[in-house]
């Protein structure tokens, strides 16, 4: 067994630096729009509504890496290190094609998406330049998504973050030199944002090649691998990443449609809840770690046959994971005023954004307690359940009850974050109690096998 294996590590050890990697990476979208804003303002608008599409396309791209994750914790948990070479080959080989197709969507129909926008000639302009290397390049996204999850699966969570940092300090260079014109370079714009975040990219995921060598330890991942795939992992993979992309999906579509319930209210309302979910962006992602990190930990149990052991994991996890979410959300609450005033001056805003972050004590737990149990479901190999919950209580209660209390009744922006309240709780102990049932048992993806067993696997291959 390999060294990966030998130690196990803890929820935090694994969970932070997944914390801090998704805020580097959310600092370079900060960066790239604070560099830009130096120089024109049009400039930031083109970005912005460009980025809409490339992070639309992002989802798509995710849930391949979403599958890998869980299948490689499997595998690692059931002791057959030796088929995951193959195994992650045929899935950054499958995400890789997935990337093509969609960069080659993006370029070619570029016009028509921009266009539902509405920009003017000149912003038009701008967004379809950047949209032509950013989209271009996203099979490189793809390519990258899927090296990051299959080797935070081997638990090189510091590792990736370390390359998400250096990522990180490229791309910052790369516009000092295409923004700017640093040392006689170009001054290219919204085209030199796109470039420096390509060549970062590309930069990127030379290094996770390295990284995904040293965590196989010396499992080789041939070439071959990339383009001969076995049908089994292809499909184990989509098995869980396709249900587990659906609930991301179906989040994404029905925050379009609280927008759009929030924009009868009027700009200041709209720029509200802007100002307060950028604060409580922090407290979210830090779910979307430990949820992660309890991912990794409860899918190797799953893949060693340790049904018992996962079952308490998951309860220790929720346990831990609610008090940092609450000690999180208490640091965060104090320093509200000063923080929103960061923001705006408007002591109307400032109000009603400060209540509603004093309702993170009841949103933030209520959705670490549902994401939690979701990825430990998805870990189990029962990803189409926590889907299926999502998508029904999400469309059929709890986007007509932000309308009711939000619109029809008059409470407005704490009338609907009432209604993400309820959301998350509720799906949290349905799936709770589906946890609590141990239905989950027997959906594995892998059995754990004898050494002698794995070889032969191997060899057949």
């Amino acid at each position: 067994m390999t060294s990966s294996l030998r130690r196990e590590p803890t929820l935090l050890a694994i969970a932070w630096p997944i914390f801090v990697e998704s805020g580097l990476q959310m600092f370079m979208r900060i960066a790239d729009t604070f560099m830009l804003s130096q120089v024109s303002d049009d400039a930031v608008a083109a970005v912005g509504v460009a980025n809409q599409i490339i992070q639309m396309a992002m989802l798509v791209l995710s849930f391949v890496a979403i599958g890998s994750a869980v299948v490689v914790s499997q595998y690692l948990g059931a002791g057959r290190e030796s088929e995951l070479g193959r195994l992650a080959g045929s899935s950054v080989g499958v995400n890789l094609l997935i990337g093509a197709a969609l960069s080659i969507l993006v370029v070619a129909l570029s016009g028509p998406l921009l266009g539902v926008f509405g920009l003017d000639p000149a912003l038009f302009g701008m967004a379809r330049r950047y949209l032509f290397i950013a989209g271009g390049t996203l099979f490189v996204q793809a390519v990258l998504t899927a090296l990051v999850a299959i080797i935070q699966s081997y638990g090189y969570t510091r590792q990736t973050m370390l390359v998400s940092l250096g990522m990180n300090v490229l791309n910052v260079i790369g516009n000092c030199f295409f923004i700017y014109g640093l040392l006689g370079a170009p001054k290219l714009g919204v085209a030199g944002v796109a470039i420096s975040t390509a060549v970062s990219q590309c930069v990127g995921v030379a290094v996770h090649f390295v990284l995904l060598r040293k965590a196989t330890g010396g499992v080789p991942v041939l070439w071959r691998y990339f383009v001969r795939w076995r049908a089994e992992h292809v499909r184990k993979v989509l098995r869980i990443g396709i249900p587990s992309s659906a609930v991301t999906l179906s989040y994404s579509a029905s925050q379009f449609v609280i927008l759009a319930f929030i924009a009868t209210l009027g700009a200041q309302m709209m720029t509200t809840k802007v100002y307060t979910q950028n604060l409580m962006f922090i407290v979210m992602i830090l779910a979307q770690a430990l949820g992660r990190g309890g991912q990794i930990l409860v899918g190797r149990k799953i893949g060693a046959g340790e049904n018992e052991l996962a079952y308490r994991e998951v309860f220790a996890n929720l346990r831990r994971s609610l008090l940092i979410t609450l000690a999180a959300v208490s640091v965060l609450c104090l320093a509200r005023v000063p923080l929103l005033e960061l923001f705006t001056r408007d002591r109307e805003i400032i109000s009603l954004g400060a209540t509603l972050l004093l309702l993170g004590f009841l949103l933030e737990p209520g959705r670490n307690f549902n994401v939690i149990l979701e990825k430990a479901l998805q870990a189990a190999g029962d990803a189409k359940y926590p889907m299926t919950v999502s998508i029904a209580v999400t469309w059929l209660f709890s986007l007509p009850l932000a309308y009711v209390l939000g619109i029809r009744l008059g409470y407005g922006l704490i009338g609907m974050w009432s209604a993400f309240v309820v959301d998350e709780w509720l799906r949290g102990v349905i799936l709770f109690f589906r946890w609590r049932s141990r239905k989950w048992e027997g959906k594995a993806l892998v059995r754990r096998g004898s050494r002698d067993e794995a070889r032969t696997q191997a060899a057949s291959m």
